[in-house]
């Protein structure tokens, strides 16, 4: 089916992952003409109950057309046409509002040029079974990269570092973009001013499930570097995913001190006042 084409029924009709629901694995393109068909079969044939969503930025190679011949085929697999190149986190985020108006249980992010091996996808849904959020983590015990340069490297372990320490989370590979997550996990993140784009999405991610209090887990899997097509890695989005990393934590910690000081103002806080140790946990939405 196309371009929002179907309804909630018909999404679940295919077999239902255990009791999270029908999965939905959303695959972003843009010039991925020499990838499509060959990452839609993997997923078909690694995990033939889930459905695929190829969200499409209007690929000048015809990208959106091969999707369409693929939905044409396999009722499995499904196209959203977006008008132009809005970025990875856009496209992300038209896929899950896709997902959920549908009534998906499960939303998986993968990418389009092989590096996530579809194979590993029952890893990552048997995972969410106990957890909200799975990452398919390169950097935990037993995780790693195949082909990829030592500068790559060095610049991904590098950029998890420093959001790891910049934001207080407690994971190895915050940048990765292979993820299962339940669909009332997405419905508490506040999706609607998330911005960020790149690596700094798949951080914007993580960052709002961990402060909103959700149960995030990473799974080891080997991510291949691309053997056909470009890759959409650029200086921006670099950029941007420091910038904005930056000042997630710089306002984290201003808040932090300030909150302090309204603490010990001179203020006697009684069990049922409005102290800072009795504030009940902001609900998902709220984190931004």
């Amino acid at each position: 089916m196309n371009d929002g084409e179907g309804t909630p029924a018909a999404a679940g009709q295919g077999r239902r992952f255990g009791p999270l629901g029908t999965a939905l694995v959303i695959i972003p393109t843009y010039n991925e003409a020499e990838n499509i068909k060959a990452i839609v079969g993997r997923v078909r044939e690694a995990v033939p109950e889930a459905h695929v969503l190829v969200a499409d930025d209007n690929s000048p190679d015809g990208t959106g057309k091969l999707a369409d011949e693929l939905a044409a085929e396999d009722d499995h697999v499904h196209v959203l046409h977006r008008k132009g190149k809005e970025g990875l986190g856009a496209a992300y985020l038209a896929g899950f509002r896709w997902g959920l108006e549908r009534g998906y249980g499960v939303l998986v992010e993968m990418d389009a040029d092989g590096s996530h091996q579809p194979e590993e996808l029952p890893r990552l849904l048997t995972a969410l079974k106990g957890a909200d959020l799975v990452l398919g983590s390169r950097w935990v015990p037993g995780g790693r990269v195949v082909n990829w340069p030592k500068s790559r490297e060095f610049i991904s372990r590098g950029g998890s570092l420093y959001s790891r320490l910049a934001l207080d989370l407690p994971l190895r590979d915050i940048t990765g973009g292979y993820r299962a997550f339940r669909r009332e996990t997405l419905e508490g993140l506040g999706l609607d001013d998330v911005a960020s784009q790149g690596y700094c999405f798949q951080v914007d991610l993580a960052r709002r499930a961990i402060k909103a209090g959700y149960h995030v887990v990473e799974v080891p899997i080997t991510f291949v570097e691309r053997e056909l097509g470009d890759s959409k890695m650029s200086r921006d989005i670099l950029v941007e995913a420091l910038w904005r990393v930056t000042t997630w934590g710089v306002g984290e910690r201003v808040g932090k001190v300030l909150g302090r000081d309204r603490a010990g103002d001179g203020k006697t806080a009684g069990r049922g006042d409005a102290g800072a140790s009795d504030q009940p946990a902001r609900a998902p939405h709220e984190d931004s």
